[in-house]
């Protein structure tokens, strides 16, 4: 008999499944990234209407398949849609940039508790300036880090200032990230540094940096 698993997350990406249904891709801190089917949901009277969209953090419950890895969700409690995200375009490229380069650098179903709570701190911070290329750069280090692929900084290349600026990125908390100042000549260094870096390391580049980082320094 199948279990009923409870979870809580935040949804990175939904497709249409059929006329009627969607997938719905979720991270989550004790299950990692997990995909379910929601069916019925793109339909008008559907229970889950409302409740599923990109970024919106919600309680579920699923039951999970014996065959593959698409599940089936049960019961969704909306709890946040980070509405501030949809007020600016920015917010939404470098929010779905940073959840397609989780999802290119994790595994399916494997605990991730750190990178949740990265990605939760992140799309709560987003909002509170303007779209920023910084914002970014520091998710990508902050990632690296928990995967412990962290950048030799000091084999970079990269100028003092810099690396520095680098090393604050890294270390700095999201409410103290809007303090950190850098000149052009800085953010395109450390744009192009990590674009070699994450090049290297997972052999391709994910969809939509260029849109999440050619804004305005």
């Amino acid at each position: 008999m199948q279990t009923t698993e409870r979870a809580h997350g935040i949804v990175l990406r939904t497709r249409p499944l059929t006329e009627t249904s969607l997938i719905v891709n979720w991270l989550t801190p004790d299950f990692g990234r997990i995909s379910t089917v929601a069916k019925g949901a793109r339909r008008t009277k559907s229970p889950y209407r409302g409740k599923l969209d990109l970024f919106y953090e919600a309680d579920f419950s699923f039951q999970r398949s014996r065959r593959s890895e698409l599940h089936t969700l049960r019961e969704v409690v909306l709890r946040e849609t980070n509405a501030p995200l949809r007020t600016e375009l920015g917010y939404v490229q470098q929010s779905s940039y940073c959840s397609t380069l989780i999802e290119q650098t994790t595994e399916a179903q494997t605990p991730l508790p750190e990178i949740y709570e990265l990605f939760c701190g992140f799309i709560h911070a987003l909002p509170k300036q303007s779209p920023k290329p910084r914002t970014v750069f520091a998710f990508e280090l902050k990632l690296l880090q928990i995967l412990g692929l962290a950048p030799d900084i000091g084999e970079s290349g990269l100028s003092t200032e810099a690396q520095r600026l680098v090393n604050a990125l890294t270390e700095t908390d999201w409410e103290g990230l809007p303090a950190l100042r850098a000149t052009t000549a800085q953010a395109n260094a450390i744009k192009q540094f990590l674009h070699g870096f994450l090049i290297y390391h997972l052999g391709r580049i994910p969809k939509g940096r260029e849109n999440a980082v050619g804004l305005n320094a």
